[in-house]
């Protein structure tokens, strides 16, 4: 007989944890903790369920009062930042880093490649069919030089770990990835829950981030720029990452702008001041490529500024990332990076890709079109998981008309088996149960070296069985947490987010708001949808 106002401790739900298929990243079902997670495991171990859940309710009172929320089926909801951390041991971080580094250079490599002489085509490396066909190829990026050669100053390539607990890398972002808003945030939060484990264990710190954002984006600076002027480009306050794009703007002492606060001439960029106009070096924007400049793409664009991009060709302004990037996202330019990896660097791949289909190859197509109801299948310049398809999850009306999609235009689409993506466990409403994480660590190019944020955003599919991670479909966030390097220290401590005021007015006099969030919400900048802080570009989506 139970006592009324028992709580199980939590030991008790570690008992119940059920074993799934896939590979559990905490607990081996044969051995128990794995080494990484035995302190975090003996600290839950020592809290009653309802400690555990108090923990929990305190980390999403955090997030509603720094106003990291996001709009999830009409209601505005604190972002779900799970208590249980993910935890990475030291050394195998040390083949994750690496790998990602290794894929920004090659991809760097690629676009400069790309956008100039194209000898991978020459080579035939890649199809010029598959560059050329690519919706995100930007030919007016063609020529532009970037002062220090860098293309891909930030990026975030998703990882997943599969069956057997190894790494492959999903997917490319090196657009305007985001989320690294949420692994600052989610550390500030967890080391305030946590404290004790913070004090025990050698957690790399996540905080070094904007100061090497920041010394990334001065290092490319136009040439003869001393001591350039750096801004942070935002769609505006109705951008689902605008939380991020003012965190970052905040933490590295610069200007939060929008494209009505700049303008060129004398052949360079300015910023409207309550002092005058000040020139501008360097733009980190968070504007996609069609809506950065009026001039040479979308005439009707109200998110960025005439004539950047002549200013970007003349040498006079720097925009990181750099416009075009979106080749290298390309899901079908995806398959072919372990191949650019050998031809640009001379190296095998560290980690490998999904196994991944190409459907423009007749025997590819017609294998994926007999197996339709066992495959994943993806629109290559999609993201947000629209327009994928989980085949076992579809219905035969459903495989029909994508039957008929993939035949009419067989470049627009990859399939990749469906794989198991590893589970930690998650705190629910019946306790401790596992579910499924991807990863998507954050690098920084500042021309010389490509460093890697030690650990990253770690998504994780809330509803039980779901391999969708995106926060439109009900997935949350962890903190990541690589062990090893310096001796334990504290993290800073949360305090209220406030948000940088734009330079110049908020709203121009003679502008129509709607007219302003319309354009807004036509950027799909963003991964997850209405998310209110910060949401990531790419679909994190596998199977």
């Amino acid at each position: 007989m139970i006592c009324p106002g028992y709580v199980r401790p939590m030991a008790d739900l570690f008992d119940d944890y059920p074993a799934g298929v896939a590979w559990d990243e905490m607990l081996d079902p044969a051995t128990g903790p794995r080494a990484a997670y035995k302190h975090v495991h003996a600290a839950l171990a020592q809290l009653s369920a309802g400690e555990l859940r108090a923990r929990a309710d305190a980390l999403a009172r955090t997030y509603l009062t720094q106003g990291v929320t996001f709009d999830f089926a009409g209601e505005e909801r604190p972002f779900p930042l799970d208590v249980v951390p993910r935890v990475l041991a030291g050394d195998e971080w040390e083949h994750v880093a690496p790998g990602v580094a290794q894929r920004v250079r090659a991809l760097e490599a690629f676009l400069a490649d790309v956008y100039g002489p194209q000898r991978v085509v020459a080579d035939g490396v890649l199809p010029r069919s598959v560059v050329v066909s690519s919706t995100n190829y930007c030919r007016a990026a063609r020529g532009i030089t970037p002062p220090n050669g860098v293309r891909v100053h930030v990026s975030g390539i998703d990882l997943i770990r599969d069956s057997l607990g190894g790494w492959r890398v999903l997917e490319d972002n090196v657009r305007v990835p985001s989320g690294v808003s949420y692994v600052l945030s989610n550390r500030r939060a967890m080391a305030q829950t946590f404290p004790e484990l913070f004090a025990a264990l050698r957690i790399r710190p996540v905080s070094d981030y904007p100061r090497r954002l920041l010394a990334a984006l001065t290092a490319a600076a136009p040439a003869g720029v001393d001591d350039p002027t750096v801004v942070v480009l935002t769609p505006g306050v109705y951008n689902s990452a605008y939380f991020e794009h003012s965190l970052l703007a905040r933490t590295m002492g610069v200007e939060l702008v929008e494209g009505r606060d700049l303008f060129c001439a004398q052949g360079r960029v300015w910023m409207r001041t309550t002092q005058g106009r000040r020139r501008v070096d360097v733009i980190y924007r968070r504007v996609d490529d069609d809506f950065l400049d009026p001039v040479t793409f979308r005439a009707d664009s109200l998110l960025g500024s005439p004539g950047l991009m002549t200013c970007a060709r003349n040498g006079t302004v720097t925009i990181a990332n750099a416009v075009g990037n979106g080749v290298a996202d390309d899901k079908l330019v995806y398959t072919y990076v372990p191949d650019l990896i050998r031809y640009y660097l001379g190296e095998e791949p560290i980690l490998a890709n999904v196994d991944t289909w190409r459907l423009e190859e007749p025997g590819s197509l017609e294998e994926v079109l007999d197996r339709l109801d066992e495959l994943v299948v993806k629109p290559v310049d999609g993201s947000g998981g629209k327009g994928l398809v989980v085949g076992p999850a579809a219905t035969r009306a459903e495989l029909d008309a994508l039957r008929s999609r993939l035949v009419e235009d067989p470049r627009g689409w990859i399939a990749q088996p469906v794989v198991q993506l590893s589970t930690v466990p998650t705190l629910v409403e019946d306790g401790l149960r596992p579910r499924h994480t991807d990863l998507r660590p954050f690098a920084v190019n500042d021309g010389d070296d490509v460093w890697v944020l030690p650990g990253g955003l770690t998504r994780v599919a809330l509803p039980e069985g779901r391999l969708v991670v995106n926060s439109s479909q009900g997935g949350g966030s962890k903190d990541t947490w690589v062990l090893g390097g310096a001796p334990p220290r504290r993290e800073p401590a949360t305090a209220a987010v406030h948000h940088p005021v734009p330079v110049g007015n908020a709203v121009p006099i003679d502008a129509n708001p709607q007219d302003i969030r319309a354009h807004v919400m036509q950027q799909q900048q963003t991964l997850d949808g209405p998310v209110r802080a910060s949401s990531s570009d790419q679909e994190v989506v596998t199977c």
